[in-house]
């Protein structure tokens, strides 16, 4: 399989970050503005608050309140440099290469065919993926919508649980979405099941970043399908695939729809913040995800960016979020005031009804009616 690598122009930033600032402007356009300041100079400002996404530090760090969308703007850039602080910075060129996707077995799964592919998401790292193709997409001469499907922790089966019903506890959305006609691709998470890339030696801070990587990578493999409507994708995950949609859909602007199911509550909440899950390798602090994280253990309050932030930076593009009642992971009371501190954004945005979450009385689960509700949004915004 031959494929031609997209030029993405938000993607192909110089690893240093102080003279400019990724920022996703009003109605979902990119562009690069010239940042506020430098990153030593902001570093030494206090945090703002998470509950209160509509106030800013201006160039000189005092804090301001946001009247104007691009107001808002220097918060998300704030957003932006916070997260990065704890992940590491999103890549440039240096990890740019192409994407020699390899075809490894083909099933035919009736209304659509099931391709377990890899692909060069950076030199020396190649992707495990699923690409399901429903047959109708081969034999229209539209373009079909596509969804990328992230999966829950899983380290036996990892991203084959998308595809196939494998555990009690999780659901084949990518099986279900193909079934419905969507083009889905449905690529391994790192260090987890059967890929194991060597994070130190490709130079990532963190799996959660590489993660990002290799889910952009991916889209750029949609974008290059004849067959499939480029640059324009939802993203659905649960679990662990809940937080990954929420942290690509932060970076890539190509991504239109997000479904995050059980993937977070605020840091300051999980597991009531009891410290021993923020030791090294334990809960968020593990290599997998932000090992960086556990410096910050016993002052939670400090870690420059919680889901708060995440969720508003997404403003206005369309949220569902699947929050049970009865999760043991997050905590839905916690996710209220998440969704209500975003919603905020979501208002100056006049994009209030884009975001939108359920409580179903369920677990750690992403029940039949919200995926059902998950699926319709998903043809709604992408068809």
């Amino acid at each position: 399989m031959n494929i031609r690598l997209a030029s993405l122009p938000w993607q192909n930033r110089a690893k240093s970050r102080t003279a400019v600032t990724l920022l996703l402007l009003g109605g979902g356009s990119v562009g690069i503005a010239p940042a506020a300041t430098n990153e030593a100079v902001a570093s030494t400002w206090a945090r703002l608050p998470r509950t209160n996404l509509l106030v800013y530090h201006d160039h000189h760090g005092e804090v301001l309140p946001v009247k104007l969308k691009t107001d808002w703007q220097k918060r998300r850039s704030e957003i932006v440099r916070g997260f990065e602080q704890i992940a590491g910075p999103l890549p440039g060129r240096d990890k740019r290469c192409a994407l020699e996707v390899r075809a490894e077995e083909k099933t035919d799964c009736g209304t659509y065919e099931r391709q377990l592919i890899t692909y060069a998401s950076e030199p020396g790292s190649r992707v495990p993926a699923y690409l399901l193709v429903p047959k109708a997409a081969l034999a229209s001469r539209k373009r079909t919508p596509a969804v990328l499907c992230l999966h829950p922790t899983d380290t036996e089966y990892g991203h084959h649980v998308t595809v196939e019903k494998l555990r009690d506890y999780y659901r084949a959305y990518a099986h279900d979405l193909a079934e419905r006609g969507f083009v889905t691709l449905a690529p391994a998470y790192p260090l987890m099941a059967n890929y194991q890339p060597d994070l130190k030696t490709l130079d990532w801070q963190s799996g959660t970043l590489k993660a990002v990587w290799d889910n952009m990578r991916g889209l750029d493999l949609l974008d290059s399908l004849p067959y499939v409507k480029s640059g324009k994708y939802g993203v659905i995950g649960h679990s662990l695939g809940g937080h990954n949609a929420i942290y690509t859909a932060h970076f890539d602007p190509r991504i239109k729809v997000i479904i995050s199911s059980c993937g977070f509550d605020s840091f300051l909440d999980y597991y009531d913040g009891n410290p021993d899950n923020w030791r090294p390798e334990r809960g968020w602090c593990q290599t997998r995800y932000m090992l960086k994280l556990a410096d910050y253990r016993g002052r939670l309050a400090e870690i420059p960016f919680d889901f708060h932030e995440l969720l508003g930076a997404l403003a206005p593009r369309p949220v569902f979020i699947n929050a049970p009642l009865n999760d043991s992971n997050f905590k839905a009371r916690s996710v209220d005031e998440i969704v209500n501190a975003a919603r905020a954004v979501y208002r100056l945005y006049a994009a209030e009804n884009n975001l939108e979450v359920a409580h179903p009385a369920t677990g750690h689960d992403f029940p039949d009616a919200e995926r059902e509700r998950a699926y319709r949004l998903l043809a709604a915004k992408l068809r």
